[in-house]
This record gives C-alpha cells, structure tokens and sequence, in this order.
C-alpha cells in the first residue's frame, strides 16, 4: 500500500504565508489570487542527486469548514496551485542541456467539480511523462457528470489511491454500474463514499437489477476496503447482499438515509463488519419501532470497538433512548455521540447525561433541542418540524445551564454537549 502520510518529505520546500506583504521581502508581492495561500516551488531541481528533492507530501490538508484557518491551504487551494504548477511545468519547464530534471512525485489529495474539472484533467495529463508526477492519495469529485468522473478516474495512479469521494452525482444505479468498473482497479482503495448518488436497489425493473448484481459483482473485486459510505442510496432489504460481496470487514460504515428494515440491521449485526466497526452513522433510518431490537443488538455487538455513533434525525424519543442506554453505555470506547434531530425532552437528556459518566473516552454528544423548548408542538414531532420551528430561548437557556452543572458535578465538564451540528468538522475514518 502506498505510504501516505500528511507531513513534508525530508529536504522539502520551506512554506511562506502570504498575508498581505512583508514590507521587508524581496521580490513582487503575490498575486491577489494567491493570498492565503501558501506557495512552494515544485519545479525539478537540477541539484546535486544525493541532495535532490524527490517527494513532496501536500496530503492532509483540511478541507474548507468552520473550524479552518483561514491562514492555511485548503484542500481546494491545494488542488489549484498543483495543477497549476503542473500545467506550467509541462508548457514552459526546460532542462538544462545535458541534465535530466530528477524527477518529483507530488502526492495530494484532489477536490473536483464541474467548474474544476477541465483544468485538473489537463493537469493530470501533463503529469504524465512529466518531471512532476502528481499522486493522488484521496479523491473528491461533487455535481460531476458520469464520464467527466470516468475521464478523470482513467487518469489516476492505481498505486496512490486510497479513497474515491462522489458526492451530489446522482448517478443512480445505472451511473454507478459504469463508474464502479473503473474505482474497482484501485486494489489498495480502503474507503469508498458514495454520498446522495440516489441509487435506489428496490427498483422493479429488470435494468435496475442487473445493474444492481453488476455493482454487488465490482464490489467484490476490492480487497482493501474498510471504509463504505452509501448515504440516501435505498438498500430496504438489500444490505446483506451489499455487505456480503466485501472480502474484508469494515471498520466505518455510513447508511444515512438509506430506509433501512429490521432485517437490515439484523444481518448487520450478525455479520463480520459489526464486531470491527469504529464509525457507524445510521442517521435518517427510523430506529423507533420495529427496528429498536435489531439496533441494540448491533450496538452490542460493535460495543468493543465503536468510537463513533451517528443517529441524527432517527425518531428516537425518551422511552427508546431509556431502553437503549443499557447497551450504550456499554460501549466504552464511544468518543462522539450524536442525537441532533430527535425529539428528546430535558428529562431523556438528563438520564443520557448521569448514565454515560461510565464513558470515559467520550468527548462530544450533539443533542438536540428538547421538546420542552417548543411551542405548541405536534406529537409525534416530524423531524422537519424539529428542524425548523422556533424554540423557546428563554427556556432553552435553562436547559443549558442545567446541563453544565451537571456535567461539573459529575466531574465531566471537558465533555462537550453542543446542539451544534456544523461548528465541528465531522470525524474522519483515517483520524479515527
């Protein structure tokens, strides 16, 4: 598997912040495209071999959020600068005569849409052949078109990649079992996300069922995965044959949306990934009726290992959140916990509170706002409503501060309660 680590190679570049200008720098300020960004030249050098630079690692980057430095490079300015360089390179980069340039692999992570995707795609061909050879170690393409992500996958070192992010694509299963061929090459792929692709695996027809066997049969081929995201894909009834065709369990499992049925979590829960699961995001799929047993079982059974629990918007009311605690707390690892969504009272929460002081590596619990805090609100509350109707601030002030004294009387105040579902960036699997 390729070695990529975020951090520089030895003998890297050193970086320079363009804040404005240094009034005592040498040369031209920066171009105002560039400020905020950090720059490096990546041009092949003709030094001395045994002092030569000959990889340079821009992996790790954050992507763009709440929490990023607005003095670091984003994974989207990441992507610009190398392209950019790679391209100028390829068009006006000359060596000297009777030297060969020494060749630099630049490894990064890649963030594409339709606006982005022409100028990238001549990047990366320009790469090729090139003294520059650009390493892709993690791919996000969103709103792109089926064979512009085909175009560009064709295009990637089968040997760096691992992990394909396809987001707002709306492939369906029919643009799926077209792409999936071409991820299927990338044997050390270990994480696979396939966010609002809509694939929908109960269709009827006889097209939808081919191209749902074509797409169980590629995903079989991948003998490194440990990673599956699948968010709003409708797997009702289908998850065993999706998880079956995997070789390797599991360890992050992402099925927001996906109208999960009691048999779904069933075999989860039997199956060889639950024992191994770190993440686990079941947000969207109702767990408040006949689907409340299979849940506990599987929280039993990944209680040894799970870290992350996602259960956003998820009908869980007190009587379901009590009758799951006791399988809950027994997962000792959890570290983050979210419940945003459900209509959960200050009482639920209260009881959430003392029961998971057991819990010694938990960190974070995303609640949502208590019923108490509504006006006037419909019950069983839909969660569009919880969503968007007003709540009472007064109220919810008090509800805040109730839960803080509990947190400090219970020796707890470094765990963070926060109703706050976009001001911390979400936990990913290879930081886990």
């Amino acid at each position: 598997m390729c070695p990529l680590q975020p951090g520089l190679a030895a003998g890297a570049p050193q970086y320079r912040k363009h804040a404005g200008r240094d009034p005592g720098a040498d040369g031209p300020a920066p171009h105002p495209r560039d400020r905020g960004w950090y720059t490096a030249s990546l041009q092949p050098t003709h030094a001395p071999r045994k002092h030569a630079l000959r990889v340079l690692d821009m992996t790790g980057l954050l992507d763009d959020g709440v929490e990023q430095d607005p003095g670091t490079m984003s994974m989207w300015d990441c992507t610009a600068a190398v392209a950019r360089t790679c391209i100028a390179q390829q068009q006006g980069g000359t060596a000297e005569p009777g030297l060969a340039p020494i060749p630099v692999e630049v490894r990064v992570d890649l963030r594409v849409n339709r606006a982005s995707y022409a100028f990238l795609r001549e990047a990366l061909r320009s790469s090729v052949g090139s003294p520059l050879r650009l390493c892709c170690r993690d791919l996000r393409a969103e709103d792109l078109p089926m064979r512009n992500t085909v175009a560009l996958l064709q295009l990637l070192d089968a040997g760096c990649l691992r992990r394909v992010d396809l987001r707002f694509n709306n492939l369906g299963l029919r643009g799926l079992s077209v792409i999936i061929p071409h991820v299927a090459r990338f044997q050390h792929l270990a994480s696979l996300r396939l966010h609002y692709v809509h694939g929908d695996s109960r269709q009827p027809s006889v097209d939808g069922e081919d191209n749902f066997r074509y797409f169980l049969a590629q995903m079989g081929r991948f003998t490194c995965l440990r990673e599956l995201s699948m968010g709003s894909s409708l797997l009702s009834g289908r998850l065993d044959q999706l998880l079956s065709t995997l070789q390797s369990p599991l360890e992050s499992l992402e099925l927001a949306f996906c109208a999960l049925l009691p048999e779904d979590l069933r075999f989860l829960a039997r199956s060889p990934h639950a024992v191994h699961l770190k993440k686990l995001d079941l947000s969207g799929n109702d767990l408040s009726g006949s689907q409340l047993e299979p849940f506990q079982g599987l929280l039993q059974a990944a209680a040894a290992t799970l870290l992350h629990l996602e259960l956003t918007e998820c009908q869980l009311a007190d009587t379901q959140l009590l009758a799951t605690l006791p399988v809950l707390t027994r997962c000792s690892s959890l570290r983050y916990l979210g419940l945003y969504g459900n209509p959960l009272s200050m009482a639920g929460l209260k009881e959430l509170l003392r029961d998971s002081v057991v819990q010694a590596e938990l960190r974070t619990v995303v609640h949502p706002f208590p019923v108490d805090c509504y006006e006037g609100l419909p019950w069983p509350p839909p969660a569009s409503v919880l969503l968007e109707a007003s709540i009472n601030e007064e109220k919810f002030a008090r509800v805040e501060a109730e839960l803080h004294q509990l947190l400090l009387a219970s020796g707890r105040a470094h765990v963070l309660w926060t109703t706050d579902i976009y001001g911390r960036l979400a936990a990913d699997y290879f930081s886990l």
